[in-house]
């Protein structure tokens, strides 16, 4: 067990409480505030955008001053502060110009939290989901507790609300340690030869085709919700479900990680997230089949997460820690996630919202394809 295991549990229950709690509201708050789904599309979209940049930014900068707990405060501070721009202000260049600051800042807290917990673990991942599933609980106690105050004073109490949560992950950081790097015997490895490999390019692309498939929950699910005629209240308890069940699947996840690999498990993700997406595009008014589509989240994000960290370590590891959980989350939430949002966006004004969801199907099925590619060349490569 982590020395600082309950450090890493509280910085992430706060720190995906902030995000959890934003991103599922922040398209009602803008409406609210005036803004077309065109408009509220692109705010949504640089939650992503950001994630391309701040990221690598700060993972190059935690990997080369090798203080990475330091790295994280400065972070929360200035996240802090760029989120003070929500109080005031209410026209599209404003929120603009306020969600391309905070997400500068706040997109590298993650992967260098999980570069921290993976140095420690040096390679034994059967406690990451024990310790991972405390940002899941964070979502789930903060969206539902956000539910009621959004229902009971309205859209303008969730600036109030993620930011007690955004100072709290800055509380958090200040109790975090700094963990030594592993040692890595010979020269320091090339990011940029790592990256050339196809297999490691097709991983990539099969993560980014995942989250763009997710970009239809990220960006429009609140939405998407609400327009099929649900309360707040139940669009966060539709939420909560999907987390809980990622919970459960983080705290058991060990022993299936073992007995069936990642491989094995990614494509039963892949599988998964092909059906879910056809399920939400096709059953807006039959609350069953969507509570069905929010319990398979256990496999299509917290399975996919944890078996694409896992299959990461035979490329990223050492010295090159916090920059490949950086390009993860820069690839995949980064690049698919702006994309995606940006692309079933059109596709929602053009063809209607059920479209969204079964071109997510159809991302899914590309993403399980990318990937098959992938283990194939490392299978050659052997």
């Amino acid at each position: 067990m982590p020395t600082q295991f309950f450090s890493y549990g509280s910085f992430l229950f706060f720190y995906y409480a902030h995000a959890g709690t934003f991103s599922t509201y922040a398209s009602l708050f803008f409406a609210d505030q005036g803004m077309t789904v065109a408009q509220i599309g692109v705010l949504m979209s640089l939650i992503q955008v950001l994630r391309i940049f701040g990221p690598n930014l700060w993972g190059w900068v935690a990997d080369h001053s090798e203080r990475r707990v330091v790295v994280l405060r400065i972070t929360g501070l200035a996240a802090l502060a760029a989120f003070s721009g929500f109080f005031i202000g209410s026209t599209f260049a404003h929120f603009f110009a306020a969600m391309v600051l905070l997400n500068l800042f706040t997109s590298a807290q993650g992967p260098i939290c999980e570069a921290l917990m993976l140095s420690e673990m040096r390679g034994d991942l059967s406690n990451y989901g024990r310790i991972r599933l405390w940002g899941s609980v964070g979502f789930i106690v903060a969206t539902m507790l956000t539910a009621y105050a959004l229902d009971h004073w309205g859209t303008r109490a969730l600036p109030w609300t993620a930011g007690a949560l955004l100072a709290c992950v800055i509380a958090a950081a200040f109790r975090m340690r700094e963990v030594p790097r592993q040692s890595h015997a010979g020269p320091r490895p090339a990011l940029l030869a790592v990256l050339r490999q196809r297999e490691v390019l097709a991983f990539f692309a099969s993560t980014a085709l995942m989250v763009s498939a997710h970009s239809s929950l990220y960006t429009f699910y609140s939405l998407y919700l609400e327009r099929a005629g649900y309360s707040k209240t139940v669009i966060g308890a539709m939420w909560s479900l999907g987390v809980m069940a990622e919970v459960m699947l983080f705290y058991f996840q060990a022993p299936l990680l073992k007995r069936w690999g990642p491989r094995r498990l990614l494509m039963l993700a892949f599988a998964s997230g092909v059906a879910r997406f056809a399920m939400i595009g096709g059953g807006a008014h039959w609350l069953a089949l969507l509570v069905l589509a929010q319990l398979l989240h256990s496999a299509t994000f917290a399975l996919h997460h944890s078996s694409s960290v896992l299959a990461m370590q035979r490329w990223f590891s050492g010295p090159l820690q916090a920059r490949g959980q950086a390009l993860y989350i820069s690839i995949s939430y980064g690049v698919g996630g702006s994309l995606g949002g940006l692309g079933l966006s059109q596709c929602w004004e053009r063809l209607g919202p059920e479209s969204v969801y079964y071109v997510a199907s159809g991302l899914a099925g590309s993403a399980a394809i990318a990937a098959a590619l992938s283990f194939r060349w490392q299978d050659r490569k052997a």
